[in-house]
């Protein structure tokens, strides 16, 4: 069983200068408003060192510090009613805050446990339909800035990772991270898989992949898989352990690299599309009910490709010539420009 404190909400922590400091200060205001409460009163209470005198400033000091600190000498004490009064409903308050402040580094973790214990249970309690991404790597996180660029809330994002230190980075970027082994049932349990809608699969090792996908799979047959592979005679592999898609990392940069050299226009187009809102981006949707029995290159905006059954013909495919409601269009797109998007 993963403990829950795998599982890391994004936080703004405080450092421990600023903890001890915050109460430090808080114990020295106690102190003071102790003090001056005990001055005020000063006429209530009896000095063994100074019989029959008021007490004095320094007096009073110490008499409030003894006090708050329950070291309690006993040779100050108050002697009238008023004075006993006011150490029963004032000082004694004071002095319970004020021993909490001095134990508080201790009830500060457990509180902090406790909370973080409450919103991961909160947390666990609405997360349904989320994207998890497995491998914070480059790759990782171009997936999630492009799907925070396409409009996906960073809070249904999830990475899993097994260094400390990108967890660490995914939490500034206000994600939910999963310390641990992706391979692992009990880490891919952490993060939900088994009421995500996607997961993104962007490790370093291809044989790693295959692991990740088969246990993915296996906790929820319906989940969409997407991978990265770097040899692509791993591709079939992938596929048969669980993955819908995959992709050939090590060749799409070869390809790019090779289009950039020979086609160098063309080039810029790909790396246009493939950078989502600075120019022209790819756009999925269904079909309007107008375009639906119509030509492919009919439809709104510039169709490049219809997705039919996992099909991808194009727009001039004599199979496109007439639209079906099930279809998904690919288009070429500075913005959204669809009737109906989904």
């Amino acid at each position: 069983m993963v403990p829950a404190d795998w599982v890391s909400l994004p936080a703004r922590p405080a450092t421990p200068l600023n903890a001890v400091a915050k109460r430090a200060l808080l114990a020295v205001g106690l102190l003071a408003l102790t003090a001056v409460i005990v001055y005020l009163g000063r006429d209530g209470y009896q000095d063994g060192a100074h019989p029959g005198q008021p007490l004095s400033v320094l007096a009073a000091i110490y008499y409030s510090a003894v006090t708050l600190s329950t070291t309690g000498y006993g040779d100050i004490v108050p002697v009238t009613d008023t004075a006993r009064l006011v150490q029963t409903v004032l000082i004694t308050p004071i002095r319970v805050v004020f021993l909490i402040v001095l134990v508080g580094t201790t009830l500060e973790v457990l509180t902090q446990r406790t909370r973080m214990h409450w919103r991961i249970t909160r947390w666990r309690s609405k997360m349904a339909g989320h994207v998890i991404v497995i491998g914070f790597g480059s790759k990782g996180r171009a997936v999630v800035r492009t799907l925070s660029e396409s409009g996906t809330p960073r809070e249904s994002i999830v990475v899993i990772d097994s260094s400390a230190e990108a967890v660490a980075e995914a939490n500034s970027g206000g994600l939910v991270a999963v310390t641990g082994d992706g391979t692992r049932r009990a880490v891919l349990e952490q993060a939900e898989t088994q009421r995500a809608s996607q997961v993104v699969i962007a490790v370093h090792r291809d044989d790693t992949a295959v692991l990740i996908a088969l246990t993915a799979r296996q906790l929820n047959p319906s989940v969409t898989i997407v991978a990265a592979v770097r040899e692509w005679e791993n591709q079939a592999l992938l596929r048969q352990s669980g993955a819908d898609h995959v992709v050939m990392s090590s060749d799409a940069a070869g390809q790019m690299l090779a289009i950039s050299a020979l086609r160098p226009a063309a080039g810029r187009v790909v790396a246009d599309l493939l950078d989502h809102g600075s120019g022209l981006d790819l756009v999925e949707r269904s079909p309007g009910e107008a375009e639906v029995g119509g030509a492919a290159r009919d439809a709104a905006g510039t169709v490049i490709a219809v997705v039919r059954e996992g099909q991808v013909l194009a727009p001039d495919h004599p199979a496109a010539a007439r639209l079906a409601s099930g279809d998904r269009l690919i288009l070429i797109s500075s913005r959204d420009r669809s009737p109906t998007t989904g």
